[in-house]
Parts: structure tokens; sequence; C-alpha cells
């Protein structure tokens, strides 16, 4: 059994920054991927970053691209999410994942409790 804790949340004005951590109770293997995931009141869980431990590629929504930054660190098991730029439209609880898929959230065997994000304007 795989355990994700997220940490890192708040309440930050509109063009503030927040980093976001996802600590991973073990290795997971390699070639899987370790994304953030959101999800606001009212609306579907939607992808916000990958990162692959396996060359550290990367992929974004386009709503977050140049604003968010997702990055990993191995020997400590941990996946952060650098956001900058804070929008009000950012605030949603953020999940992170750890699973075989990229940017659907069906692909991802293992989720964290969440972490709020509250952007105000």
């Amino acid at each position: 059994q795989v355990q994700l804790v997220e940490s890192g949340g708040g309440l930050v004005q509109a063009g503030g920054s927040l980093r976001l951590s996802c600590a991973i109770s073990r290795r997971t293997f390699i070639g899987y991927a370790l994304g953030w995931f959101r999800q606001a009141p009212g609306k579907e869980r939607e992808f916000v970053a990958a990162f692959r431990w396996s060359g550290g590629s990367t992929e974004y929504a386009d709503s977050v691209k140049g604003r968010f930054t997702i990055s990993g660190d191995i020997d400590k098991n941990t996946v952060y999410l650098q956001m900058n730029s804070l929008k009000p439209e950012d605030t949603a609880v953020y999940y992170c994942a750890t699973g075989s898929g990229v940017r659907s959230a069906r692909d991802y065997d293992y989720w964290g409790q969440g972490t709020q994000v509250t952007v105000s304007s």
C-alpha cells in the first residue's frame, strides 16, 4: 500500500505563491507518474500537472502552464508543486496521486487526502 500526504495549502492573496508538497510512503515504480489534481466546489476533479520519476518529464494543464512548476526529489520521495501568480480560480482542494497515467484521474491508483488552497481577490 502506498500512502501520499499533501501539505502546504493555505490562504493567499491573488498574485501570491504557495508550494505544495506530497510525501510518498515508499518508492513507487520508477515509470509511474506523480500527478496533482484539483477539485473546486461543484466541479469535477481536474488535472493540474504530472511528473515522471524516470527522465523527469512534466506535463501541465493549459490553465496553469507558465505559473506552476512540478518537481520531484527521489531521495525524499517527495513531489512539489510550486504555484506562482495565483488567481482566485485556482481555489480548490489539491490532491496528489500516483499511477500509470498522466492526465486522466482514472489511471491513478493511490491518492492523498487533499490540501485546501484558497486564493482571495
